[in-house]
């Protein structure tokens, strides 16, 4: 039901990586993330925190945390912004706050200072319609 789980973050100069790490395994169990560095427009060294999840019995596992773990009010979130949160290719984006995740605090956020996570979503054929109607099998709150 689920191809790959994936997350980006990145690493402001102002942020200790460690702390991005322990924020990320907040929701993502030993993260093994990518690291590729990059510069911002003033040369400032950003580094960007990636990793693609494959293994289905960690992919369950994380959509089993997020159902459990997620507030009434970021539910009822997802829930009125399934269709703007899904792409025609099935992935499902979300964005959890990186300095509460530290605090082990599952929170969505706008921001882009956030652990951006995109879920795609397995269905046949590919569309926007069917992933929803796997999202909705796969989250107990939809």
């Amino acid at each position: 039901m689920i191809h790959n789980i994936s997350y980006r973050t990145f690493v402001y100069g102002t942020e200790d990586e460690e702390k991005v790490v322990a924020s990320i395994s907040h929701i993502f169990s030993n993260p093994l993330p990518e690291k590729t560095i990059n510069e911002d427009h003033f040369g400032n060294k950003i580094i960007v925190l990636s990793e693609k999840i494959t293994k289905k019995r960690t992919n369950k596992d994380i959509i089993s945390f997020l159902n459990e773990n997620l507030s009434e009010e970021d539910k009822n979130i997802i829930k009125k912004e399934l269709s703007r949160r899904m792409d025609e290719k099935g992935s499902l984006f979300l964005r959890f706050d990186k300095q509460l995740a530290y605090d082990e605090k599952l929170k969505l956020t706008y921001s882009g200072n956030a652990i951006h996570v995109r879920i795609k979503i397995a269905s046949y054929p590919v569309s926007k319609e069917n992933a929803m109607k796997v999202a909705k099998k796969l989250f107990d709150f939809l």
